[in-house]
């Protein structure tokens, strides 16, 4: 059983390989940085999280190696049980602080942060109304709650309208708007005036 699985699941392989649809992993070379090594040569790199370009920064890597010497490495434990140390509590004060707000809880990915959001806040009997180019995270995230699901057209407030209407007339207790500020695989810049104007006429929470 195992050889005939085995053969199905190569065959599956050179299929993807003649169709030119394998996908290769770029193998970096050097640090991330606006520009990285890879074996061809120096390239630019334009395909990283690195915005900042913090990755290399001196005092970024000194604080890190300070971080290890004192913390030790890893946390050993998830955060609601023994992961939570006085470093965690120190940052989400400060980023409290300087966004203006009562509390933050801090996340390792924008993923996790997504996919816990809105089971948390929403129940079966509320609604959420989702971009329909939102991200991956935020799809996702909105699949693990009660609440019922309306998508509007990209970018679209005639349609973001309409759903917010609809939603209204299922009888939707709460109602949150869920958009990505701005579309990573086009570039499109939400509009979040207009979003957060009609949340106020349809006494809506954006998100």
């Amino acid at each position: 059983m195992y050889g005939e699985f085995k053969n199905h699941i190569q065959q599956q392989l050179d299929d993807i390989e003649q169709q030119g649809l394998t996908k290769s992993e770029r193998v970096l070379q050097s640090a991330q940085g606006d520009t990285v090594l890879v074996e061809s040569g120096e390239v630019i790199n334009l395909c990283a999280n690195n915005y900042l370009g913090l990755a290399q920064n001196p005092e970024i890597i000194a604080a890190a190696r300070d971080g290890l010497d004192h913390w030790g490495y890893g946390l050993a434990s998830v955060r609601f049980i023994c992961g939570t140390q006085s470093i965690h509590k120190e940052l989400e004060q400060k980023l409290s602080q300087f966004l203006e707000m009562e509390d933050t809880i801090l996340y390792p990915s924008c993923f996790d942060a997504n996919g816990g959001l809105f089971e948390t806040l929403l129940g079966a009997e509320d609604a959420v109304i989702s971009d329909e180019l939102n991200h991956a995270s935020i799809i996702d995230g909105v699949r693990l709650c009660k609440a019922k699901r309306y998508r509007y057209k990209n970018n679209d407030m005639a349609d973001l309208e309409q759903q917010l209407i609809d939603a209204d007339k299922a009888g939707a207790r709460f109602k949150l708007i869920t958009t990505d500020g701005v579309f990573s695989m086009d570039g499109y810049i939400a509009q979040l005036d207009k979003i957060c104007d009609l949340a106020d006429k349809y006494n809506a929470l954006v998100h």
